[in-house]
């Protein structure tokens, strides 16, 4: 079977700054967290052991030039630029993005820029980060700057990539800074995430900049065990918790009034003003990027919550492991390719088909080493894994889903949180010693797939 793509398709990978670029001036949250507990990141690796993109920028470029790519997602630091989120702006950062936006564009590469991927400047989360209103107007004024500086030769933004993990990792799952279990708390970071979101898009509006702005959401859909009903509601109160506690908001300019109302049934309900509603509905985006790695599957709680236990999502559903399923047994995901087609008929369906494209999907492996042959990871389980989601987002695509690209995670292997460099998710191969990239068989494919655009399928 031969796939072809639509004319002008975004092939493409995603990055962020604070996983790649190292050499940070600004303390973030995970500095200040890896200063105190080193002890929670693997092997004990931090924040500045990156893949230097800082210094190999230029060449990096080159290396995204050689992979066909012709569009590349990365993000601006706050902390790089407002090292304490609110005052000066560092000029040596404004020089460092205009070479790296300049030098995209040269290369016909269309720079994707993302104005926040988890680095909150420790300034701010030191007043409280998502929890304090000031920290939404910090970030307006950040993203309007960002505008002001690269506008001009940046056609498509995004506020946040995946909001409801700081939400997920820092409020509620004890995953990221500050380890906080509060679920009414949670809920305020994401709310706050929202209206900050909102007032970006507000600014961009105002400025009448050339491009288009929109999020990067992780959509996971969430599969009931069966249709009983039970089930069937568990799935749904999950999927409103995960999916569209940000997806109604920045698609329809409103929250799902059933999540509302179940938040305010258990008294967890944010604090709200009277003008935030009006704002939110100005959030509404030109476009929808989706990160894509594995589906939820539940199923209704098989035994009574415990009532002196911390208000949690679970109290609705439990995680339900579907018999024969197939998995990453490195980071412990499901791999479902029809999940990347069942996200995008949803949004055909049931939100007007928005603009949108894949912005992130991949498959972390480790101990990749044991794959080299002739000095080259054959990675064929990643051609595999990409190949089988292109098959499903295809059909999306030939069925009406309104489906632009397809940018992969990683372009280069990259330190990845908590887990630093256990797992390897990237085109190029990294020796973190050396810093010596290496292509790897997966580079190669994407790079003959982006060319052609189309691939071919036994």
């Amino acid at each position: 079977m031969k796939y072809a793509f639509p004319d002008n398709f975004w092939w493409g990978s995603a990055s962020s700054a604070l996983q790649t670029e190292g050499a940070r001036e600004g303390e973030t949250t995970w500095d200040y967290w890896f200063a105190r507990e080193p002890n929670r990141f693997h092997n004990g690796v931090g924040p500045q052991q990156t893949s230097t993109f800082y210094q190999h920028w230029k060449t990096d470029i080159q290396l995204l030039k050689q992979l066909n790519h012709n569009s590349f997602r990365t993000s601006i630091s706050w902390a790089r630029l407002i090292p304490d989120g609110i005052g000066e702006v560092n000029p040596e950062a404004v020089d460092f993005y205009h070479q790296v936006i300049d030098e995209l564009n040269e290369q016909g590469i269309t720079p994707f820029i993302t104005l926040f991927h988890f680095d909150m400047p420790m300034a701010m989360q030191a007043i409280g980060g998502w929890e304090n209103r000031e920290v939404v107007d910090a970030y307006a004024r950040y993203a309007q700057i960002c505008f002001e500086l690269f506008g001009d030769r940046v056609l498509h933004w995004f506020t946040f990539n995946e909001p409801i993990v700081p939400v997920e990792g820092g409020y509620l799952y004890d995953f990221h800074y500050p380890n906080v279990v509060d679920f009414r708390r949670a809920a305020t970071v994401a709310y706050h995430t929202v209206l900050a979101h909102a007032k970006a898009v507000q600014a961009y509006r105002a400025g009448h900049y050339a491009g288009e702005i929109g999020i990067v959401l992780n959509l996971t859909p969430s599969y009931p065990r069966s249709q009983n009903p039970a089930d069937v509601k568990a799935a749904h109160i999950a999927d409103l918790m995960f999916n569209r506690s940000f997806l109604d908001p920045v698609l329809r300019g409103e929250y799902p009034a059933d999540l509302v109302a179940l938040l305010k049934a258990y008294d967890q309900l944010p604090a709200c003003k009277p003008e935030d509603s009006a704002l939110i509905a100005e959030g509404k985006i030109d476009l929808l990027g989706v990160n894509y790695y594995q589906p939820r599957r539940v199923k209704c709680r098989d035994s009574a919550v415990n009532p002196q236990a911390p208000f949690m999502p679970e109290w609705f559903f439990d995680n339900y492991d579907m018999p024969g399923r197939k998995m990453n047994p490195y980071r412990g995901w499901e791999i479902y390719a029809p999940g990347i087609y069942d996200i995008l008929v949803n949004l055909r369906d049931n939100y007007g088909n928005p603009r949108c494209f894949i912005s992130e999907n991949g498959m972390g492996v480790e101990n990749e080493q044991r794959f080299i042959e002739n000095g080259q990871i054959n990675d064929k389980y990643r051609i595999e894994f990409i190949s089988e989601h292109l098959t499903w987002l295809h059909k999306g695509i030939s069925e009406g889903c309104n489906c632009l690209g397809y940018h992969m995670w990683t372009f280069i292997d990259n330190w990845s949180w908590c887990n630093a460099y256990k797992n390897r998710y990237g085109f190029i191969q990294l020796d973190v010693e050396t810093q010596q990239r290496t292509i790897k068989k997966s580079g190669e494919w994407f790079a003959a797939t982006a060319l052609n655009n189309r691939f071919e399928q036994e």
